[in-house]
């Protein structure tokens, strides 16, 4: 079933400022009107699933019953190759209750250094983003994107929010934290998730 996204109102299932920011600056030259969840003092559902897909499905899902709009949900997160994958799906639980992201950097690197990977070869990482969107009439679709690349320590950089100041893309020398925001957006894993959505919904 063809469909497109132009001239809907859209809610963004989150409520990080930082990932709202985001999505605002990479839809808006598309003239799609955006809020989010936390705007509409939406509640934050428990994410239950055990991968992306599932738990962005699940926050999709919840903002679009709360809102009746259109709801675009992510889930994303940090895949350490040395750590097997981790955190992976857990990349938030990492930070704590208190979304601590110090400790969470710190927790990669500790682990990375009792491994022995010290080199970016080492320590090879990337983002990973499953969108979802979901329609009151029961469709759903999802869109996946990929950012490679590798770790740094110390962390560098202010923007962003996350394990962005640790994260160095690959082709890069700056982190994401070290970015402007059009940077970033340019090879990020959101964004490449983002351009997949776009191509099939306008």
């Amino acid at each position: 079933m063809s469909r497109s996204l132009a001239g809907e109102k859209i809610v963004i299932a989150t409520h990080n400022r930082g990932k709202l920011a985001e999505f605002r600056q990479l839809l808006a030259p598309h003239g799609i009107a955006v809020t989010s969840a936390g705007e509409l003092g939406l509640p934050e559902p428990e994410e239950t699933e055990t991968t992306f897909r599932g738990n962005a499905e699940i926050k999709a899902l919840s903002a679009l019953k709360g809102s009746g709009l259109v709801a675009i949900a992510d889930d994303s997160g940090l895949s350490v190759e040395a750590l097997g994958g981790a955190p992976g799906v857990y990349t938030a639980d990492w930070a704590g209750p208190g979304r601590d992201w110090l400790l969470a950097m710190t927790k990669v690197n500790d682990l990375l250094t009792e491994k022995g990977a010290l080199t970016p070869d080492q320590c090879r990482a990337a983002f990973l983003c499953t969108l979802c969107v979901a329609w009151p009439d029961g469709e759903i679709r999802f869109y996946e994107g990929r950012s490679p690349g590798h770790l740094t320590w110390p962390p560098r950089g202010v923007m962003g929010h996350g394990y962005d100041p640790v994260f160095v893309p690959e082709g890069a020398s700056l982190t994401f934290g070290e970015m402007a925001a059009d940077q970033k957006n340019a090879v990020s894993h959101r964004s490449r998730a983002l351009a997949a959505l776009m191509a099939d919904l306008f």
